[in-house]
């Protein structure tokens, strides 16, 4: 409750009120309509609304490498688990191994390998990174390897199906939940990764979440310097922050039996 609910409460109460409110009044008292619509349009006419060129940056990016994601990390998951080729093993550890990396510390020899091809500046230079989902892998291995009959598929087999059949229109189906749980867990990730982009894209290519960092480096109570120039006032900064929050929220609440269904498939087997 302390660190996560009351924060949340106010940060939601916040864009409602002036910046001597925020700092005086009580802080889970509501300020006003009036005052939420002056902070909205400070918001919008902030370096010409780059707010929305922001936003629209981050749906892009992340959309785009979600797909990628959903085209690479199912077939990877289930032919490392219903399918015997050479190296089968090594690649699922190397998986393993590379699931435990932190992204952080990826970053700067991902800068060197894409600056080499000059891609840096690119859209393609967040976009392919982020669609690299270890976890989404391994994820989609432990459903096939548990939640799907090798009965079934050899049946399909033994019927003519070819390979790519068996796993289209017998696994693919099956495989509902993992889909929409892989897809969430990439796009939250995606779209809260704050270093990648910060490296990869900055000024106007940036996503959402680089551009709450130029916001708050606006905000004279943490950057005393900013005073004199354009600058962005606590309640602002707020109303930014929950705009940059509402699509994975959205997400979430349209896609919670989906997700309930992936994260308990795979605990008993049959």
């Amino acid at each position: 409750m302390v660190f996560f609910v009351l924060p949340l409460i106010w940060l939601l109460l916040a864009p409602t009120k002036t910046p001597l409110q925020l700092l005086t009044e009580n802080p889970f008292m509501f300020g006003g309509i009036g005052t939420l619509v002056e902070n909205w349009q400070s918001l919008a006419a902030f370096q010409n609304g780059i707010i929305w060129t922001w936003l629209g940056n981050a749906v892009f990016y992340t959309a785009a490498a979600l797909v990628l994601t959903l085209v690479v990390s199912i077939p990877a998951g289930y032919a490392l688990a219903l399918i015997d080729f050479r190296l089968r093993r090594a690649l699922l550890v190397t998986t393993l191994v590379v699931m435990l990396i932190p992204n952080t510390a990826l970053v700067l020899p991902i800068f060197l390998e894409l600056s080499a091809v000059r891609l840096i500046g690119n859209p393609l230079s967040v976009i392919l990174p982020f669609s690299f989902f270890p976890f989404g892998v391994y994820l989609t291995y432990i459903y096939f390897s548990t939640s799907v009959s090798r009965d079934l598929l050899d049946a399909a087999r033994i019927d003519g199906a070819s390979e790519f059949r068996v796993f289209w229109g017998v696994a693919m189906p099956l495989a509902t939940p993992v889909i929409a749980l892989v897809g969430f867990f990439n796009f939250v990730g995606n779209w809260n990764n704050y270093f990648l982009p910060f490296v990869m894209v900055p000024g106007r290519k940036a996503p959402i979440q680089v551009g709450l960092a130029e916001l708050l480096s606006n905000v004279p109570l943490f950057n005393p310097t900013a005073a004199g120039t354009v600058t962005i006032e606590l309640p602002t900064l707020a109303l930014a922050t929950i705009i940059s929050v509402a699509p994975v929220l959205i997400i979430f609440l349209f896609s919670q039996r989906f997700l309930v269904s992936g994260m308990t498939a795979g605990g008993t087997k049959g």
